[in-house]
C-alpha cells in the first residue's frame, strides 16, 4: 500500500444501482453529487488514481456494493467523459486487457441480464465482453444460472391475474427473494472464481431491486 496514490474522499455509501441505467434513484443523485466534489481533479491526477486503484483491485472478487468499486465507477465514469484513458495519461495495469467498448482497462461487471448483457464495462456502461465471447469455460455454467435466475426473479413483475392463481403472492414474493439471495451467493463463490481464471478483476451484482434483495442480505 506504500505506493497507493490516495486523494481525499467523501463519505461513501453503498451504490447498488447497475451502471447505464435508466432511472435515476435517490442514491444515485447521491453518487452524482459525490461526482461534483471531485470534478476538480486534473486529468493526470484522475489517470494515476484509476491505474493504481485497478492495481489494488486486481486478482479478487469484489461486490458491485463495495465503497471501493463504488468509487471507482464513479471517478471511472468520470474519466470516461472527459477520455483520460484515450490520452494515455497513465500506464494501464499490465494484467488488464483494453475493453473494446471504450479501450479503458476491462474492469467487468456479472449481472443478472448476463445472456443478454454480457459482462458489462465499469467506465462507459456499455457491453464489455458480449456473451457469445465469454471463454467457452464458463459460458456453460453463466448460461445455467441465468436460466434458473430468470423465472425466480420474475416473480417481482407477476401481472395481476397471475398474483391471483397463487394462494398468498407475499409468500411467493418473499421465496422468491430468499431463493436469489441464495443464488448471488452462489454466483460469488462458483461462477466469479471460474471468470478469474480469464480476467484479473471481477465485480458481481450483488442485489436485486425488484425482489428488495440488498448487499447486506447476500450472506457469503
Amino acid at each position: 500500500m506504500d505506493n497507493f496514490f490516495f486523494v481525499e474522499l467523501p463519505p461513501i455509501a453503498t451504490i447498488v444501482s447497475p451502471v447505464g441505467s435508466m432511472s435515476e434513484s435517490p442514491l444515485d443523485r447521491v453518487w452524482k453529487e459525490y461526482g461534483r466534489e471531485f470534478a476538480s481533479l486534473d486529468d493526470l491526477t484522475l489517470a494515476r488514481w484509476m491505474a493504481q486503484s485497478l492495481g489494488q483491485l486486481q486478482g479478487r472478487v469484489w461486490r458491485m456494493s463495495h465503497p471501493l468499486i463504488g468509487l471507482y465507477r464513479l471517478l471511472g465514469q468520470m474519466g470516461h467523459d472527459r477520455g483520460v484513458w484515450l490520452k494515455r495519461l497513465a500506464a494501464m495495469p499490465a494484467q488488464y486487457s483494453e475493453a473494446a467498448c471504450c479501450r479503458a482497462p476491462l474492469l467487468p461487471l456479472f449481472t443478472r441480464d448476463i445472456l443478454e448483457s454480457g459482462l458489462i464495462c465499469q467506465h462507459c456502461g456499455e457491453t464489455a465482453v458480449a456473451f457469445e465471447d465469454l471463454p467457452d469455460e464458463v459460458k456453460s455454467s453463466a448460461k445455467a444460472w441465468a436460466e434458473e435466475y430468470a423465472p425466480i426473479h420474475e416473480v417481482a413483475h407477476w401481472e395481476e391475474s397471475q398474483r391471483k392463481r397463487c394462494a398468498n403472492y407475499d409468500d411467493e414474493f418473499e421465496q422468491a427473494a430468499r431463493g436469489i439471495e441464495r443464488l448471488l451467493a452462489r454466483a460469488s463463490k462458483e461462477l466469479m472464481p471460474l471468470f478469474m481464471e480469464s480476467y484479473p478483476t471481477m465485480v458481481w451484482e450483488d442485489h436485486d431491486e425488484c425482489l428488495e434483495v440488498r448487499p447486506e442480505d447476500i450472506e457469503l
